[in-house]
């Protein structure tokens, strides 16, 4: 879902760009601004690094983020008439992404291509998301310069804004590791530790969504959502940490809404559960992942793990479910790129191990771990099905490969799931 310098022109609620959108701002006149740029003609795919279209989606990311519409004339800064601009093949657009990734520095992901109209009257609109990696550098042979949005105009940066742009950077890390600790704090709070082990993992959206509330309806759609996306990677055979919250019923928190742990009972405790949905896009999950069953017979005595032993199919099914989370939540506020953290806490007397269960117990492959390192990355949630599968098998493989564990016994490479498509 967009809300573009077109929607806020024309008084209109966040929604797809339609061509009835395009009319309606031709028809109204609307003019170029900070976030808005006219332009007549798609720049070529060949030799396409080397026209404008780098400068002017560098241009929008160093200013905040806005739209390009290729297929519009304007006077004056106005939009006047409605032009053609051909058909926008599917070579032609990988090509418009690729060269906002190549010709950029550092790169600007997240291009949102549209398609608008009909023949005859063909335009293209390309979203330039907001960045904190700024400020984007254009390279031209020996030289290079940072643009800039100043109105209906790209300039480029003095030195002085430049200086001032890498210090927002390097200020928007600070508060983006402050707000990974403070989540993480919050997830792992009551959590008893000392028993069993817990796996805590968030994800704070890199520009957090600012002055919108979620709605009930919203996180349960999230939530709903998010199940089939983690059954995608892991089958229900194994426990996921989603199907011990109430996903029906969010509860009100802080700027929040929690998804309380339903594993109640004493046969299910063991997979306690616990999930919330911020309004600005965060996500968190705490989940027990220390005394799972064994599988044969787990409530007979001696049958059930201790609280130090963790399987890696525990950890495996908390990571999808969390990333799952934040691909829903990303799809649902228009949120694309994440910082990530996922730990495990156990503060018991015995050091912990990671069982790799294969029907059997390896106890004596997995290292004893005294503390584990949290793994940390970036994920963007709305990356193409792929790409999202990706980065799952990555961070779940960087947390069972501390316990001495080299392979995932769930979650598939992309080259295996696209095997096992065919």
């Amino acid at each position: 879902m967009s809300f573009t310098a077109l929607h806020r022109a024309l008084g209109l609620p966040p929604g797809p760009l339609t061509d009835e959108i395009l009319t309606s701002a031709i028809t109204a006149g609307v003019t170029e601004t900070d976030d808005l740029d006219w332009k007549e003609e798609l720049p070529p795919t060949k030799g396409l690094p080397q026209t404008d279209f780098p400068k002017d989606v560098a241009a929008m990311a160093n200013s905040g983020g806005g739209i390009i519409v290729y297929g519009v004339r304007e006077t004056q800064k106005a939009a006047s008439k409605r032009l053609d601009v051909g058909e926008l093949t599917e070579t032609h657009e990988r090509a418009l992404r690729s060269a906002a990734v190549t010709a950029i520095s550092p790169p600007v992901f997240g291009l949102r291509v549209t398609r608008i109209g009909d023949e005859g009257s063909r335009a293209v609109a390309v979203e330039v998301p907001a960045s904190v990696d700024g400020p984007h550098l254009i390279y031209r042979n020996d030289y290079f310069g940072a643009p800039v949005r100043n109105d209906a105009d790209t300039v480029w940066m003095k030195e002085r804004q430049i200086e001032a742009m890498y210090r927002a950077r390097f200020e928007e890390r600070r508060h983006a590791n402050e707000a990974l600790d403070a989540l993480y704090a919050e997830a792992s709070a009551g959590r008893d530790s000392s028993n069993r082990a817990w796996l805590i993992g968030v994800a704070h959206p890199r520009i957090p969504r600012v002055q919108a509330r979620m709605t009930r309806e919203e996180a349960r759609e999230v939530l709903k959502k998010a199940e089939p996306v983690a059954l995608s990677l892991i089958s229900r055979r194994y426990v996921h940490p989603l199907e011990n919250v109430d996903r029906l019923n969010p509860r009100p928190g802080l700027r929040r809404w929690v998804a309380v742990n339903t594993a109640v009972s004493t046969h299910s405790s063991w997979g306690e559960a616990w999930a919330s949905v911020h309004h600005d896009g965060s996500v968190t999950l705490a989940a027990a992942v220390g005394a799972h069953p064994s599988g044969r017979g787990w409530d007979a005595p001696g049958n059930s793990f201790a609280g130090w032993e963790v399987q890696t199919t525990a950890i495996e099914c908390g990571v999808a479910d969390l990333l799952a989370m934040l691909r829903t939540t990303a799809q649902v506020t228009g949120v694309d790129e994440y910082d990530v953290r996922v730990g495990i806490e156990w503060k018991g007397d015995h050091p912990m191990l990671t069982l790799d269960t294969m029907g059997f117990i390896y106890r004596d492959v997995s290292t004893p771990l005294h503390t584990f390192t949290p793994v940390e990355t970036t994920v963007n949630g709305q990356a193409a099905e792929d790409d999202f599968a990706g980065r799952v098998y990555e961070i779940a493989q960087d947390c069972v490969n501390q316990g001495g564990i080299s392979n995932l016994l769930l979650i598939k490479p992309a080259v295996e799931r696209g095997d096992a498509e065919q």
